[in-house]
């Protein structure tokens, strides 16, 4: 059985958390304030709760899902070889300035790809609410299945990434390596809205909305990312 390690227990990871179990995966499932902290919701979800350094160990895929203000406390020589999902926005309201993200000398992943220099990082998960990651996830072949875009450095890395998608339930689309996460962060036009349903809001979902979503089919999010464009970063207010 493939173990999944998930670090970070918000709203995405406990959706992975949920897909994957779901799924078959072992999972292990860590935050900031210790296991003990898990107990409830890791019986709730039929997970393991353990250390962010044991989720590290533990994952043959590790997910990195904290705020990306604290990048540096993921673990590094634990995850050395693996596969890191970084499903990680930058939100200078939450997060501080960053001046190397402001500047745009770097993007998010390129940021922990550095900080795990032995680890081969995938962005994935990033551009969607966890509420339509979901209630969109189709089993493959489902006519109405939805895609999210994915990147990193490591071609065998992204197959991995794909294969994971698939499992929970998504299809993937190939954006490149890093240096072109960008066109799935923050602002751009693959960021959350492909998935919300019609007539619905961030805002509404943020207000605990159970959105149903709308289907985003690879079509749909090859032609964002494509077209994607981001307004300067330094001018970010949230």
């Amino acid at each position: 059985m493939t173990t999944l390690g998930i670090i970070g227990s918000g709203n995405i990871g406990t959706v992975l958390a949920k897909l994957a179990v779901a799924a078959g995966y072992d999972v292990v499932l860590a935050n900031s304030r210790g296991p003990e902290s898990l107990r409830e919701k890791a019986a709730e979800l039929g997970v393991r709760a353990g250390t962010a350094t044991e989720a590290a160990e533990a994952g043959d895929i590790v997910v990195a899902t904290i705020p990306l203000g604290r990048y540096a406390e993921i673990p590094v020589e634990p995850l050395a070889g693996k596969v890191v999902i970084d499903t990680m926005n930058y939100y200078p309201s939450r997060d501080g300035r960053i001046e190397e993200l402001d500047t745009e000398k770097t993007d998010t992943a390129e940021l922990l790809q550095r900080h795990l220099p032995e680890s081969h990082t995938v962005k994935a998960f990033n551009n969607i609410a966890a509420v339509n990651l979901l209630n969109l996830a189709r089993p493959s072949g489902a006519a109405d299945r939805s895609a999210l875009p994915i990147s990193g450095n490591d071609a065998a890395a992204r197959k991995t990434a794909a294969e994971l998608l698939d499992k929970l339930g998504w299809d993937a689309v190939d954006v490149g390596p890093l240096s072109e996460s960008w066109r799935q962060e923050t602002e751009t036009g693959v960021y959350v809205d492909p998935y919300i349903s019609e007539g619905g809001s961030m805002e509404q979902i943020m207000g605990g909305y159970d959105d149903p979503g709308k289907t985003a089919s690879v079509e749909v999010i090859e032609k964002a990312i494509a077209t994607a464009h981001r307004p300067p970063v330094k001018d970010r207010q949230f």
